[in-house]
């Protein structure tokens, strides 16, 4: 259920509110071009400046206006496990298929304390993807830790934004091969999947969702040579849409598509002129403008 090409889904704005009519048709859009599954309020979906309200409210649009024809991973992470727990029942109340869950960052829990974090998790009865991403939370779940936590029915993949290759078959040998391995970084995906990988949770597909869906397409197929054709394609975008914060430089990009607005929320702001002007160029490259 859970491979492929999955756009961490920026939320849109207007006027400072959530846009649901874009939003609406951003779902449209993404199912069109080809996306595996939809995953709303993360990072990338500013969850951090979503009020709890605008959360659930995304959650329930997507789900909604996805209507079963891919599945939906709803962010629901926190560094209190209380508001985390909340977060997964709000999304199983929506009709998720699954929870992305965040280490919590910050408080820097010990490898116990994520265990006990994510166990509190799983028991509301929803499928847990844990997000490992040790430069934002200054905490790493270990393969071994992982693999006490895979024990569990709910508990079913991860999206590994460590950044090292060696973790996927680690985690292969600690949670077993069916336990769903998702890159959390565009620029390695390829390696990812070669390495036992089942798809990407991507930002750039937010800009270039069918070219990163056919981009996965052709490694899950084992189609390496077609996916490097299309990595050679993609990667001035990873590279653009990264310079600054991804989700600026993805909200910029879809803006040249006329997909949505810029606007972002504080303490983000708007893209340099600089960084502007390569993301143009790299979708220029990428063949999405002219």
């Amino acid at each position: 259920m859970f491979k492929g090409s999955m756009p961490a889904l920026v939320t849109p704005f207007k006027n400072g509110a959530v846009d649901i009519e874009t939003l609406k048709s951003l779902v449209e859009w993404h199912i069109a071009e080809g996306s595996s599954a939809l995953v709303p309020v993360g990072t990338t979906g500013e969850s951090p400046t979503l009020s709890h309200e605008e959360h659930d409210l995304v959650v329930k649009t997507v789900v909604e206006t996805s209507a079963g024809r891919i599945p939906v991973v709803a962010g629901a992470g926190s560094n209190n496990t209380a508001e985390t727990v909340r977060l997964v029942m709000a999304a199983k109340e929506a009709g998720a298929d699954a929870a992305l869950v965040v280490t919590p960052y910050y408080n820097k829990p010990t490898q116990a304390g994520l265990k006990a974090h994510f166990l509190a998790a799983a028991e509301c009865g929803l499928p847990i993807i844990i997000y490992n991403i040790p430069p934002r939370s200054v905490v790493d779940m270990t393969p071994a830790t992982m693999g006490e936590l895979a024990k569990h029915p709910m508990i079913i993949g991860v999206k590994d934004a460590t950044a090292d290759l060696s973790r996927v078959p680690a985690q292969r040998m600690t949670c077993g091969a069916d336990f769903v391995q998702l890159s959390g970084e565009d620029a390695t995906a390829l390696g990812f999947n070669a390495h036992g990988g089942q798809g990407c949770i991507s930002v750039t597909a937010n800009v270039a969702p069918g070219l990163v869906a056919e981009f996965q397409a052709a490694t899950l197929s084992g189609d390496f040579a077609g996916a490097l054709e299309k990595l050679d394609r993609l990667m001035p975008l990873h590279n653009a849409v990264f310079r600054e914060p991804g989700l600026v430089g993805a909200k910029y990009g879809m803006s040249l598509l006329g997909k949505c607005s810029e606007e972002v929320r504080l303490p983000l702001v708007g893209l340099s002129d600089e960084a502007k002007a390569e993301m143009k160029e790299a979708m220029r490259f990428a063949g999405l403008i002219n």
